[in-house]
């Protein structure tokens, strides 16, 4: 949409100066902004503007004013005109850039772009003010895209409806045409598309007054001879060699035009401006006109610019302004053709562009034709089709990767939710391999060696952990006696190993022989197709050959054993549901989700990460041997003992916040993750990933496809159309966002296409059933 500027002048004259109102605003809404100046005095310009308007018309080259034959132009008569046209710029600049007229100037360039499609009204009653060259102004000329007319200071809206015919009518009168070329003009008038023109050809007053009241014209043009009186108060039009007549003796059959629908009046004539003064009395929406004697040539061509323009889509002021600088290849033989066309306007009236003007966008017609009942019930249809095709679409997988990609987007943008105080990570990196094998420790293919883990233990349970997690594999049997009983006897040790997989073909690994069964939790990650791990596994039926005898997970027996003190022991429902405390630990299914057939056995949940860099407090193996220990970070805490190294068979998962190498996370990590989510449900009421069921979903989506036709039958421009589906897009992103802080993963991706493609299908739908149902109310009427 583009902006609408009011200059108002108020009395006054040259002598004493003029007081002037600026206002500012979008097209069809209140101005936002208005400022008060000044213009003073300059009694000088009505002079330099008569010393022009003198040279110029002695040039005498076959205007549409006389029949006479055509006169030889004197080279310094083109010359003179030249010079007085550059001083009347140059005086008329000046006066515009008077320090009183500074604010309104510099407001001008605050408010309005020079990208902006600008239309630019001049409110005045001083006729000399109405003559000068308006876009000649030099902050006129910084805007492309602006034109300036002229209006009256009093005026009023046409409220009578329009009725919109099938093709833009159009009236041509061709007047007297006595030594003048019209016959192009009834030309190019032809070959306007959608256009439906009836000639008059010199005709009679009777017969011009009888069309101008039968019919629902559009635009009236007028081509031949015309003035206007010598203050330019009114003006006549010669019909033929014998007629003419004032606006004034055409009165009540204009009227009648301007109430059946008139938008425009071309005068391709001369010395149009008393013509305009009368029309504008009527109310007429919008004029063209020429402000002096127009030469034929001129006239000719402005009018084939303008047509080129406004039929091929273009606004009226882009339409005249184009067709207007493009005659200046004229001005060698021509000077100063580029200042006569001039736009006249009812400040209260939008012009309307040629395709407005007929009935392929017949608003009104299509309202009546499908009611709103009709449009709720299309509507409704609609969705539920598109809803059965997008839901469709998301059983068979086909949106399963954009959908979890959108929820690993969710998941890195959510905050964090700090430290778990109950949980330390004693990590082992590439510093503490290198130590130990400088300490002459032998690592036996580990990443611990026996001397450091048998000083790690007994330095733990000095300080009284609830419960040790050593996620290293020991498949292996340990030599030192010390380490060997200290494994057998630290009750609250929990060690890990692997299930197996025969489906393809994994052996798993071995527990620590020294650690009993009972204290044992599989490491088994559960990964997507992508690598990435989203789904926490809590518990699982082994395979009869596993090596690993563990049926819960190393995270849920270190949680288990922090919660036994509380007297929370783990449990399942009869539905097969791990349950702690109140807490149910809802089993995934095949179909949960984003998710569509994944392998769901065992007891699987979704993975709710706590935050996206540290999960818990850390300290290197290194570091904890050698330095005091404050005995609150150790006591009734859950101690982690993992791998963060990346040189010696790292071991880093992929996941929501990076699947890069360098992306990826520790194990250890991911365990203290699940650990932590785990103790936050039970303990601190945090809720659990979940899904809605299958039919709140399938009606989530369906609700958004509704959203969409709403907006389709707004019947908004392309441009609008497209930024309220990114906006309602944006909102429907930021509800499924906040829905998930809380716990729920809603579907976004299937809502968002269901929006977009309702928005696409009843665009395309209501585009259609407009010439459809205007092709049938123009057969009917």
């Amino acid at each position: 949409m583009g902006k609408l500027v009011v200059l108002k002048f108020g009395e006054g004259s040259f002598e004493q100066g003029f007081a002037v109102t600026l206002e500012i605003g979008e097209e069809d809404q209140r101005a936002t902004t208005e400022i008060s100046g000044k213009l003073p005095s300059f009694p000088e310009m009505p002079l330099y503007y008569s010393h022009w308007q003198s040279s110029y018309r002695q040039i005498g080259n076959r205007y549409r004013l006389h029949a006479d034959k055509m006169q030889v132009t004197n080279v310094s008569m083109i010359q003179d005109c030249e010079n007085a046209s550059h001083i009347l710029r140059a005086r008329f600049n000046t006066w515009l850039r008077a320090e009183e007229f500074r604010p309104l100037r510099e407001k001008w360039l605050e408010k309005l772009s020079s990208t902006e499609e600008v239309r630019v009204i001049l409110q005045t009653e001083n006729s000399q003010l109405q003559l000068l060259p308006w876009h000649l102004w030099d902050l006129l000329e910084r805007y492309p895209k602006a034109e300036i007319a002229l209006a009256s200071p009093s005026y009023d809206r046409i409220h009578k409806p329009r009725t919109k015919n099938k093709l833009v009518n159009i009236l041509a009168i061709v007047g007297n045409s006595q030594g003048i070329d019209t016959q192009s003009d009834q030309a190019l008038l032809q070959q306007c598309s959608n256009a439906e023109v009836s000639f008059l050809v010199e005709p009679q007053r009777k017969e011009l007054t009888e069309h101008l009241w039968e019919k629902n014209w559009d635009i009236l043009f007028f081509a031949g001879h015309s003035s206007s009186n010598k203050n330019g108060e009114s003006g006549r039009i010669y019909l033929n060699k014998t007629d003419s007549l004032t606006i004034g003796e055409l009165k009540y059959a204009l009227k009648k035009a301007i109430e059946n629908g008139l938008q425009l009046a071309i005068f391709n004539s001369c010395d149009g401006l008393g013509l305009a003064r009368e029309l504008a009395d009527l109310q007429i929406p919008q004029m063209i006109i020429m402000r002096e004697p127009v030469p034929d040539q001129v006239a000719k061509e402005f009018l084939k610019y303008f047509l080129e323009g406004f039929a091929g889509g273009e606004s009226l002021y882009q339409s005249v302004r184009q067709a207007r600088e493009r005659l200046q290849g004229l001005e060698d033989q021509f000077p100063c053709a580029t200042w006569l066309p001039m736009i006249c306007q009812n400040p209260a009236q939008i012009p309307l562009t040629w395709d407005e003007l007929r009935s392929s966008k017949t608003e009104d017609t299509q309202n009546l034709a499908l009611s709103p009942k009709q449009r709720f019930t299309t509507t409704l249809l609609s969705s539920l089709a598109i809803t059965a095709f997008v839901c469709g679409a998301r059983l068979l997988g086909l949106v399963e990767n954009p959908e979890i990609q959108a929820f690993d987007l969710m998941m890195r943008s959510r905050p964090a939710q700090g430290l778990d105080s109950r949980v330390l990570v004693i990590t082992i990196d590439d510093d503490d391999l290198a130590i130990q094998r400088k300490n002459n420790e032998d690592l036996i293919g580990a990443s611990i060696s026996e001397k450091s883990l048998n000083k790690l233990l007994a330095k733990l349970n000095q300080y009284q952990p609830r419960a040790i997690g050593l996620d290293i594999y020991r498949d292996f049997k340990a030599k030192q006696p010390d380490l060997i009983t200290r494994l057998q006897k630290t009750q609250n040790l929990i060690g890990v190993c692997k299930g197996s997989d025969g489906t393809v073909n994994i052996p798993g690994n071995q527990p620590p022989p020294e650690i009993p069964t009972t204290n044992l939790g599989f490491s088994d990650f559960i990964h997507d197709r992508d690598g990435v791990i989203r789904r926490h596994l809590l518990f699982m039926n082994q395979e009869a050959t596993s090596l690993c005898p563990a049926p819960f997970a190393f995270s849920l027996q270190l949680a288990s054993l922090y919660l036994r003190p509380s007297g929370i022991e783990p449990k399942f429902t009869p539905e097969g549901n791990l349950q702690l405390g109140k807490t149910i630990f809802e089993n995934l299914k095949s179909r949960t989700g984003g998710y569509q057939n994944i392998d769901a056995n065992g007891g699987q949940i979704l993975l709710n990460y706590r935050s996206p860099k540290q999960i818990a407090q850390q300290v290197k193996l290194t570091q904890f041997l050698s330095s005091p220990i404050n005995p609150s970070a150790i006591k009734d805490k859950i101690v982690l003992i993992g791998v963060v190294a990346k040189g010696d068979s790292p071991d880093t998962w992929p996941t929501p916040y990076g699947v890069l190498l360098d992306e990826q996370m520790p194990g250890v990590l991911v365990q203290a993750h699940m650990v932590s989510q785990i103790l936050s449900a039970v303990q601190d009421g945090q809720p659990l990933l979940g899904v809605w069921s299958l039919w709140a979903e399938v009606a989530w989506i369906w609700g958004w496809s509704m959203v969409g036709g709403v907006l389709a039958w707004r019947k908004l421009s392309f441009r609008w159309l497209t930024l309220a589906v990114l906006i309602t897009s944006s909102v429907l992103y930021l509800v499924c966002f906040g829905l998930l802080i809380s716990g729920a993963w809603v579907p976004f991706v299937p809502s968002a296409l269901s929006l977009v493609v309702m928005v696409g299908l009843m665009s395309i739908y209501n585009s259609t059933t407009k010439v459809r149902v205007g092709n049938r109310a123009i057969r009917l009427s």
